[in-house]
């Protein structure tokens, strides 16, 4: 092999070498960043995607629409009688301790039960929480889409009623940031002003 050869293989491996630090790099940063903020979630991590669904105004619309400042993402259902309310109500009490300080943060809404929760259902359901609040729908395929990018568990539960009907569900609160994605993830035992309190920490590290 001619010293030309060696050469030019040598410096694809060194480039090959220099794109994989640099890529590594790029992703401990953010994490080093908020190491000190969060509860253990890879930021940055293989949570969150693309998905494209329909906003309780009814317009079809893009996680870049959805995701274009902090905000806290949660998969529920508007006909579920106690978690849900519990930490959509927990989300935005949170959100209001936040936006005193003046951060803004953006809770999102996602259902897990589209059958049933239609544009007008999450309309109300919207309106009866907070003014800032995204609900988002779709058909069954595109919530499966966002669901398994979120990683999200749910099922329906079997029952001979087509109308009522309970919803099994994992029920974990997802804190996102534009540009970096995925940060952390808020359980429902977590308090209010301690999810304001971690939200904040991101937010001024970022």
């Amino acid at each position: 092999m001619s010293l030309t050869k060696v050469a030019s293989i040598a410096g694809a491996a060194m480039i090959i070498v220099l794109g994989g630090t640099f890529l590594i790099t790029q992703i401990m940063v953010p994490a080093k960043r908020f190491e000190a903020c969060v509860s253990g979630g890879v930021v940055g991590g293989a949570i969150g995607g693309p998905f494209e669904l329909t906003n309780h105004k009814g317009e079809m619309v893009t996680d870049v629409d959805v995701l274009d400042q902090p905000a806290l993402v949660y998969f529920g259902y508007t006909f579920c009688p106690d978690v849900c309310p519990m930490d959509v109500a927990r989300n935005v009490v949170a959100v209001e301790i936040l936006a005193e300080s003046g951060l803004q943060v953006k809770p999102v809404f996602v259902t897990i039960d589209p059958v049933r929760d239609t544009v007008d259902y999450l309309a109300d359901f919207v309106a009866n929480n907070h003014t800032d609040m995204i609900g988002l729908t779709g058909t069954a395929e595109q919530v499966a889409k966002a669901a398994r990018a979120y990683k999200v568990y749910y099922r329906k539960q079997p029952g001979d009623d087509e109308d009522y009907y309970l919803m099994d569900h994992s029920n974990f609160t997802y804190l996102m940031m534009p540009g970096i994605g995925f940060v952390d993830f808020l359980r429902s035992d977590t308090p209010p002003q301690k999810v304001a309190d971690r939200v904040a920490c991101v937010i001024d590290a970022a």
